[in-house]
């Protein structure tokens, strides 16, 4: 039985959502149990039976994109487009039970919906997609004011434990006076302890400057490690070889 996330923050009734965790499935070590990736080197058979347990557990098909680090959007227009495998970092659908979904494991999910129930979009945010800007491509892409919508930000890895060098923090340096973040971005840069040429990194931070930066200011979540977290989560700074989780997200009819 899987043990998945159920989201807390005020979407709408018809929005659903749900974040799997790492039990559940019949994969064996080290992508035990409940791997959802294609690309890891799992076992065919097993992430296909992972995948299966999944649809039965939703009632519904899902979406599952290529993912490269990038900024496109793949918007779900048909039902028969949920057999495609978009090479997108984002998907998006207007449409009712038409499942979004992202993989990750420590790169961080993002859930988004408008206020009124209408459209809802699955994104992945590694630090690469962070600067250059899917977040906010996404956000502008609904048809509504972007103070108009609800983003939770799921499972990803702390900062404690996001080392990552000058070429990382640099990046954002740039896009942060390029795109005009809120000064608050500064504080997801944290000294090194012990060398310092190096900085931690906190996603979650970056994230909400991104997401203030065009107006979103209703942002829930943010509070896990995947790093740290090793009964419930994937983690690819952790183990290297390891599988991915999903969230997903929906318009229910």
């Amino acid at each position: 039985m899987i043990e998945p996330i159920i989201p807390h923050w005020p979407a709408p009734a018809n929005v659903r959502s749900l974040i799997t965790t790492r039990q559940g499935g019949v994969s064996k070590a080290p992508y035990n149990s409940f791997n959802l990736a294609t690309h890891v080197d799992d076992a065919p058979q097993a992430v296909m039976q992972n995948r299966q347990i999944l649809t039965r557990e939703l009632g519904l098909d899902v979406c599952w994109p290529t993912q490269v680090h990038g900024v496109d959007i793949y918007e779900l227009q048909l039902k028969s487009d949920l057999a495609a495998s978009p090479q997108a970092d984002a998907v998006a659908t207007k449409q009712y039970n038409t499942v979004c979904a992202v993989q990750t494991a420590d790169c961080l999910p993002l859930l988004m919906c408008d206020k009124k129930g209408s459209q809802v979009a699955a994104i992945h945010a590694g630090w690469r997609g962070l600067a250059t800007g899917i977040i906010e491509k996404t956000a502008l892409a609904f048809d509504t004011n972007p103070n108009e919508l609800l983003v939770y930000l799921g499972p990803a890895i702390s900062a404690q434990h996001f080392e990552v060098g000058p070429e990382v923090v640099n990046s954002f340096r740039q896009v942060a006076v390029k795109n005009n973040w809120p000064t608050k971005w500064q504080n997801a840069i944290k000294p090194h302890t012990k060398n310092t040429s190096k900085a931690y990194l906190d996603l979650y931070l970056l994230a909400t400057a991104a997401l203030n930066s065009v107006g979103v200011d209703a942002i829930y979540g943010g509070d896990y490690c995947t790093y740290a977290d090793e009964q419930r989560f994937y983690s690819y700074r952790r183990d290297g070889q390891c599988g991915r989780m999903a969230s997903l997200i929906w318009l229910a009819a």
